[in-house]
């Protein structure tokens, strides 16, 4: 399988016969290249929303129009999606596990909140979500936008991930020592990969933290637009 970073928590993933965009957040991301657009949009057959904030969804509804994909996410806003704006989804909820052209999807709990902008304010969007994700012989688990959890324990367990795609960038999420202090408690992972760092100054610019936390553990830090292959 393949994994391209799109900048902060968005992520094309090649598994099995799906091409899924993860939190694809482009437009206005500070650190996406817009001359690579068609290249990271290519061939996409589903996208996968952890949350609605919009630094994550900012873009779901056109690419969804655009790429004529489902939105697969937490029931509650894709629904209201489908029936509001014409769009194609796949709803589901926590424990859940759904078919994306043969990968496994189930959705997990995260600690974090939940919303799309409203002419008045925030609007609910349903709960914020991670993913396990299963292929190819692998089981990736994509925290999503998340603190240290003790639900972590249980699907470290029952999931047994070999990948982490880890929110570390702290502020809003785990920072890096908080996710290499997680991975090592709950999880058995092979490979780490942060993410939702370095879009901003707020936002942690590296991380040597969560590679010093994990000495025995394979931490990839990703560049943009740049496969990894899993």
């Amino acid at each position: 399988m393949n994994l391209i970073w799109l900048g902060h928590s968005g992520f094309r993933l090649e598994i099995e016969n799906a091409v899924i965009l993860i939190d694809p957040w482009l437009t206005g991301n500070p650190v996406f290249p817009a001359e690579k657009r068609a290249e990271a949009l290519a061939g996409a057959t589903h996208i996968l929303l952890t949350h609605g904030h919009g630094d994550h969804s900012a873009d779901t509804l056109a690419l969804a129009k655009e790429l004529n994909v489902p939105i697969v996410g937490i029931y509650d806003i894709v629904s209201h999606w489908e029936a509001h704006d014409g769009i194609d989804g796949i709803g589901f909820n926590k424990g859940g596990t759904v078919d994306l052209g043969g990968a496994k999807v189930t959705m997990v709990p995260a600690m974090h909140s939940s919303s799309i902008s409203g002419p008045t304010g925030p609007i609910y969007a349903g709960a914020e979500s991670g993913y396990m994700i299963a292929g190819e012989g692998q089981t990736i688990y994509l925290s999503g936008d998340t603190c240290i959890s003790s639900e972590m324990q249980w699907m470290g367990e029952y999931f047994q991930p070999d990948i982490g795609i880890l929110a570390a960038g702290g502020h809003f999420t785990m920072d890096m020592r908080a996710a290499a202090w997680a991975a090592k408690k709950y999880f058995n992972f092979k490979t780490v990969i942060p993410c939702h760092y370095r879009t901003f100054p707020l936002l942690e610019q590296s991380a040597a933290a969560l590679v010093e936390g994990l000495p025995d553990v394979q931490v990839i830090e990703p560049q943009v637009m740049e496969a990894i292959s899993l």
